[in-house]
């Protein structure tokens, strides 16, 4: 047995289950998440990704299960897991009337953190923000609240991340920003748990991507892995034009900092 074989993963679900009066949402949950990595977690509206997050992040309870975050048990040591794990949710949880270091170093003392203005700076200068610091959040883009968002869930250094659903709602521009940040958390060796209905999205960012269908886990493993569940692909020639998504970027530019909304 090697030494990697021995470390526990980052996440481990094992048949999770959780209903809502008659209606059943999670119908046997398995899940792992090995650490420093980034999963992608797939599913249509009803699928059971916010509620299985939920239960990770300690929201709430599930039914049956056995649910840990980094060995911790989710059900009997809620408190464990809330100082191991972050969550950020559909919408920016920001302060608009503060500035957005002012939101950062709110956060870095809420916390009882030693110097919440070095975190802050840091954090800004780690996203592309430093630039808009000192402005109201309220003058942001949509990428830029999102930016800050994740800088703010990072304060306290979790190991683990959830990301729901980050980039529901933003313009094309405002979601390459998001994927760079959650880039810069996998090169920092967080572990990541993204929910998302962008297939795209997981493509482009996903180290493990599991397909949650009718409240079970019906496919996972790597985009090869994925790949090879179909027929093989027929070599056509195809000439390659380019996405709408590189048009619009070519046209409008790639401005790290945005402008105010």
């Amino acid at each position: 047995m090697t030494a990697t074989t021995l470390v526990e993963p980052a996440i481990r679900v094992t048949g999770l289950e959780k209903s809502f009066g008659g209606l059943h949402v999670l119908r046997g949950v398995d899940l792992e998440v090995e650490r420093g990595s980034v999963v992608a977690l797939l599913g249509s509206n009803g699928a059971g990704k916010t509620t299985l997050v939920r239960i990770l992040s300690t929201l709430l309870r599930a039914d049956a299960d056995a649910c840990a975050v980094r060995g911790i048990d989710v059900a009997r040591r809620p408190e464990q897991v809330r100082e191991t794990i972050s969550l950020t949710g559909q919408f920016a949880a920001v302060d608009e009337i503060l500035t957005g270091r002012e939101n950062l170093v709110m956060i870095a003392r809420l916390r009882h953190l030693h110097d919440p203005g070095r975190i802050a700076d840091d954090l800004l200068a780690r996203f592309s923000l430093a630039g808009s610091g000192g402005r109201r959040v309220g003058t942001y883009s949509g990428g830029m609240r999102r930016r800050l968002d994740i800088a703010m869930s990072l304060i306290g250094d979790p190991s683990v991340v959830v990301l729901d659903e980050p980039t529901t709602g933003l313009d094309p521009q405002a979601r390459i920003e998001v994927w760079q940040a959650v880039r810069g958390l996998a090169e920092n060796g967080t572990t990541v748990l993204l929910t998302t209905q962008y297939l795209e999205e997981a493509e482009q960012l996903a180290d493990r991507i599991a397909i949650l269908h009718h409240g079970r886990i019906i496919a996972d493993g790597t985009l090869a892995e994925l790949r090879r569940l179909l027929p093989p692909a027929r070599a056509e020639y195809v000439e390659k034009q380019p996405t709408l998504e590189e048009i619009f970027l070519a046209i409008v530019g790639d401005e790290r900092e945005g402008t105010p909304s």
